[in-house]
């Protein structure tokens, strides 16, 4: 009891921190310890996806809040700020893309019912509880010099505020559930996926041991989910079948090939003859062997099959980088830059290896506008990383060391990113960097004043 009780109650602990840190999912995913992956083609998959339900829902969309979590576990989940995670073990396990659907459309219904938004609000009053629970647990661990009074304090303290969390939660989820089959509805989109996926989270949780106790559950019965939509099924007679149902294929194979052990994929994925997701799946597979000549074969008989497919160059691209064959691969990543010219992940990639093959100032300026052309649209740390390497070989000091600051911001090492701002001002920046600076100077004191908040 004691042991599940901590679990929930690290549980609701992340979910504070989420709330304090959901502007920042870069920052947010290195706190607690989330493996965020990039990739173009299934980011894309997953936009296309939930942009009618967003729209639905009237919700505003960008394609660039969506992250890949690596996680094996079913789940997805919003933040603050409208950003969507999808875990890897969710994109490995669903069976068709109405099932995404179902659970995007649960997702979106959070954001609509403005869950997010209270709960982070009851989340950061709850911070204090927890902080207050935890003073008088070290008092008592002193004065009786025994753990366990410590741990009744806390449980104690705490037994009626997580009861209101769970409630909370609780009323939470079916709401959600409701939004999402009207989202679906709306959309034209059938039901059907959203009740296979209650099975499966429901399967899983009985193998877990999740649904034991009512006091235990941070959501509803699936039982009860899935008779729910049984119900709401009645009047939806939407097909679920998805065009998008065979880039999702695609994106199985290829997540299946980089994550799963090699035994388990050459069990999913046969040897390959004409099936393109196959293929795809042993063109990896081979990568993570070693064999990349047998890996950039199977790439260019994809190539072949798709010749204005950019994912196949991307991929392509990245088996020549990882190998040493830099040069060959900036011809590969231009290629897929042409046929997917708005990617901010093709250009980072791009210019990647370009600074790779030919640190020039010539050409680190090209990388250089590549990442400043990525990064409004997606201000990740990579991309600040590579900027930072672009000025240097440029010249640039004081760019060189703003772009520093803003990877160190971003990766929250709040005290890097202000050595960085004070060796850009001090290296008599241009005035368009001196007010960039000032404005993150000026973030950075914000944060580090809600640290020490909290």
């Amino acid at each position: 009891m004691v042991e599940k009780t901590y679990r929930l109650i690290r549980k609701i602990y992340f979910l504070c921190l989420l709330s304090l840190c959901a502007a920042y999912p870069f920052k947010t995913a290195l706190s607690q310890g989330l493996t965020l992956i990039s990739d173009a083609e299934t980011e894309n998959y997953l936009a296309k996806v939930v942009q009618p339900l967003f729209k639905a829902a009237g919700v505003s969309f960008n394609a660039n809040n969506i992250f890949i979590v690596s996680d094996n576990s079913l789940n997805a989940f919003v933040s603050d700020g409208n950003y969507l995670f999808v875990n890897t073990g969710t994109l490995l396990n669903i069976d068709d893309t109405n099932e995404l659907a179902g659970i995007l459309a649960h997702e979106t219904g959070h954001i609509l019912g403005g869950h997010i938004v209270r709960q982070k609000l009851k989340l950061e009053k709850m911070q204090y509880v927890m902080l207050g629970s935890m003073l008088a647990a070290g008092a008592a661990a002193v004065s009786t010099g025994r753990g366990d009074a410590a741990m009744a304090v806390i449980l104690g303290s705490q037994s009626s505020a997580l009861n209101s969390m769970l409630n909370y939660q609780v009323e939470e989820e079916r709401s959600a559930d409701e939004s999402a089959v009207k989202l679906l509805n709306k959309t034209k989109q059938s039901t059907a996926g959203l009740k296979r996926f209650m099975r499966k989270i429901k399967q899983q949780n009985a193998l877990s041991g999740i649904e034991e106790s009512d006091y235990f559950r941070t959501h509803p019965m699936t039982t009860e989910r899935i008779s729910h939509f049984n119900e709401a099924a009645k009047s939806n007679n939407f097909s679920a079948a998805n065009p998008l149902d065979a880039n999702l294929a695609m994106i199985k194979a290829k997540l299946a090939a980089f994550m799963l052990d090699t035994a388990k994929v050459k069990r999913l994925y046969p040897a390959p003859q004409n099936d393109a997701p196959a293929r795809y799946a042993h063109a990896v597979l081979d990568f993570r062997l070693g064999n990349v000549a047998e890996a950039l074969s199977e790439m260019n008989k994809l190539i072949d099959l798709q010749p204005n497919n950019p994912y196949f160059y991307e991929l392509k691209g990245q088996f020549l980088f990882e190998s040493g064959q830099v040069a060959k691969s900036v011809t590969t990543y231009k290629k897929a830059l042409e046929l997917l010219p708005n990617s901010p992940l093709l250009k980072i990639s791009l210019a990647h290896a370009i600074l790779e093959n030919s640190p020039s100032k010539p050409q680190a300026r090209k990388a250089a506008d590549l990442l400043q052309q990525s990064l409004i649209s997606v201000p990740s740390p990579t991309g600040w990383q590579l900027l930072a390497r672009a000025y240097d070989i440029c010249g640039e000091k004081a760019a060189s060391y703003y772009a520093a600051a803003e990877f160190n911001y971003a990766i929250g090492n709040l005290e890097g990113a202000q050595k960085q701002v004070k060796r850009a001002k001090n290296a008599n920046p241009a005035k368009s960097i001196l007010l960039k600076l000032e404005d993150l100077d000026e973030r950075i004191k914000a944060d580090l004043k809600e640290r020490r908040t909290f």
